[in-house]
């Protein structure tokens, strides 16, 4: 296995780098340029491989058709129906995963849907949890930090707020007026080794989504602490969670208040146990080999 990628990135595989480390982290550097080098370096080597799996959006759709090595894309999500249409020009010459059924578009065809894995040994049921509600994401109208707010302060429990501020003017508005360390607290971005800490201790995580999310992260970061997750019932939502078990799928805040109350009533250690074994690594790894075999025995058939 060959990992084109940044040239910080760890992995047992081969790495292979014409960028040094992430744009974002750099701003001598042109984003465009690293892209376009960044993708010509894996398609210029494309005969070395069995099939190249592209989780880089659609612009290296457009190099699958001057290779012969097979192209899977898996697609996080569309950022805007105007790039619909590169995905719809390689619909039937490439393979297509979906990182949820809710995510998938009506035009596309899908070789399979592949819901995100995370390291589960890095998440632990918390000895004393409870105490304050959580809100973990972005800052910004869509992940729904202001109703977060407005759950917390009905329920009657303190809640703490964690990540990066996305869209300043909303933070600005919304959010930082009802900061007070005591009832609405904002911690910022939190690193992965409190991570654990934070989401295991929290007596729901709460997840009031604007938006149409197609897999969420802290969802399943949080469940894999044992922690129940209160989510508005948009998106990947209900593939997530099961109602009732490892947290609820509500339609509004004064839905999400009355689950707050039901919360502390799930089984922790149940709701861990089936993180662990819906969203592992393991499990994310074992469906993605199957695709790629999919996808070569396709080929074969076709040539």
């Amino acid at each position: 296995m060959t990992l084109f990628a940044t040239a910080d990135s760890l992995t047992s595989g081969r790495l292979a780098s014409v960028v040094a480390r992430a744009y974002s982290e750099d701003p001598e550097v042109e984003p465009k340029a690293a892209e376009c080098l960044h993708i010509a370096h894996a398609f210029e080597r494309a005969g070395e491989f069995d099939i190249i799996h592209n989780s880089f959006d659609f612009l290296p759709l457009t190099y699958s058709g001057l290779v012969e090595t097979p192209v899977l894309t898996t697609i996080h999500g569309f950022s805007s129906e105007r790039i619909l249409p590169v995905y719809q020009r390689y619909n039937e010459s490439t393979a297509y995963v979906a990182i949820s059924d809710s995510d998938r578009h009506p035009s596309l065809d899908y070789l399979a849907t592949i819901h995100h894995g995370i390291d589960t040994d890095a998440f632990s049921l918390h000895p004393s949890p409870g105490g304050y509600l959580l809100f973990f994401g972005r800052i910004h109208p869509d992940k729904g930090t202001a109703e977060a707010i407005d759950i917390a302060l009905a329920a009657g429990l303190p809640l703490v707020i964690a990540g990066i501020v996305q869209d300043q003017q909303y933070f600005d508005e919304r959010v930082a007026p009802r900061l007070d360390s005591e009832r609405v607290s904002f911690v910022g971005a939190v690193s992965t080794d409190e991570r654990s800490e934070l989401l295991g201790g929290a007596e729901a995580l709460l997840h009031p989504i604007g938006f149409d999310e197609p897999f969420g992260y802290s969802v399943v970061e949080a469940m894999a602490c044992g922690t129940p997750v209160v989510a508005f019932r948009r998106g990947s939502m209900g593939e997530l969670i099961e109602d009732g078990k490892t947290g609820f799928l509500v339609d509004d805040v004064t839905g999400a208040v009355a689950a707050v109350g039901r919360a502390a009533a799930l089984d922790r250690a149940a709701i861990r146990a089936q993180a662990v074994a819906r969203f592992g690594i393991a499990r994310m790894v074992d469906e993605y080999l199957q695709a790629y075999a999919e996808v070569l025995r396709l080929r074969a058939v076709r040539d």
